[in-house]
């Protein structure tokens, strides 16, 4: 990745009780994505791909076109924020993946995510 392409990613996670169902393991999980084009030429989130492993060590593979039914633009030094969610089986789980990239010029690049924590909170007794 040359330095003209930068995309830096900041993601942040939470647990979504009200929609989450224990007893039939079901773990609800809002996350909230933060991409800030840190390099010197606009570019365009072409498409995702996620990997999820929950606490079983299960892992599940998403690919799809843009994020949230959008296929953002980013001039240089813009930012982009969406939240999306994941639902997982047990009380724990890890996503990474990277966003398809194509810069202004036509380059197509992989901004890698990094892996970050699904995790309901813990109480303590």
């Amino acid at each position: 990745m040359s330095s003209s392409n930068q995309i830096d990613i900041e993601v942040q996670a939470r647990f979504l009780p009200e929609q989450s169902a224990p007893e039939q393991q079901r773990y609800v999980f809002a996350y909230t994505v933060r991409l800030h084009n840190a390099g010197d030429q606009a570019a365009q989130l072409i498409s995702r791909h996620w990997v999820i492993t929950d606490g079983n060590e299960q892992v599940r593979e998403v690919r799809g076109e843009g994020v949230v039914g959008e296929q953002p633009m980013m001039q240089p030094g813009a930012d982009y924020e969406y939240t999306s969610g994941a639902v997982l089986e047990t009380e724990t789980g890890t996503m990474h993946g990277s966003y398809q990239m194509r810069a202004a010029d036509g380059t197509q690049f992989d901004a890698p995510i990094p892996a970050f924590l699904l995790s309901i909170p813990r109480v303590l007794h």
